[in-house]
Order: C-alpha cells, then sequence, then structure tokens
C-alpha cells in the first residue's frame, strides 16, 4: 500500500482526521522552517552553529513539531528564523469556526492588585 492510500485510509476514520487536523499549524511552521533551512542552503548543523547549540537540538526541534509533542518557545523561534536569515512573524488569524462560535456573554472580572481582607 502506498502512503498516501495509507493516509487517506486512516483520515476516514473521524478521530484520526481530527487529530491530524489538530496538528496542522505544527506541520505548517515546520514545512515553513525546512523550506527557509533548505533555501538558505543550511544543514541543521549549520543552523546549529548559528544558533550557538548542537546539530541534535535542531534534529531534535524540527522533530518534536511533526510529532507534536513539544512546542517551541517564541525565543527558539525567533533564534532559528535569524540563524536561517529570515525574521519571525506571529499572528492571529481569523479562520471559519473562530466565526461561528457564540461570542462569550460573561465579562471578565477586572484584576485587583489589592487582596481581600
Amino acid at each position: 500500500m502506498k502512503h498516501a492510500d495509507l493516509k487517506n485510509q486512516a483520515l476516514r476514520r473521524a478521530g484520526v482526521r481530527a487529530e491530524y487536523e489538530a496538528l496542522g499549524p505544527e506541520f505548517e511552521l515546520l514545512r515553513q522552517m525546512l523550506g527557509a533551512r533548505t533555501k538558505a542552503g543550511l544543514s541543521q548543523a549549520d543552523v546549529a552553529t548559528r544558533m550557538g547549540t548542537h546539530a541534535p537540538a535542531i534534529t531534535r526541534l524540527e522533530s518534536a513539531l511533526g510529532s507534536g509533542k513539544h512546542s517551541p518557545s517564541i525565543d527558539t523561534l525567533k533564534r532559528y528564523a535569524e540563524a536561517v536569515g529570515c525574521d519571525l512573524q506571529v499572528k492571529f488569524v481569523r479562520n471559519s469556526r473562530t466565526e461561528k462560535r457564540p461570542k462569550p456573554t460573561a465579562k471578565p472580572s477586572p484584576r485587583s492588585g489589592a487582596s481581600a481582607a
């Protein structure tokens, strides 16, 4: 069985499809990171040197995104981006799921610096 066939068969199951879709942002970030590193003509070892770390750390960073088991910090992503000659941009983008949700009715309570006596 080809990989594409196996993937399509697995994605027919609702639970598998939901988990796969939940990892979408991580997979997209990984594609962007690998694309930027490839475009820069850099190996993982090159990126590691530029970030002041070791190649296995870059391997773990890239593979962790593919597994969804680890979320790197913004600082780490910024350092990776700089190492491959890019700027990191983080933005919120509306999606159809967000627009269909009802708006919250309860207002959050204001924060108080004073403690109750």
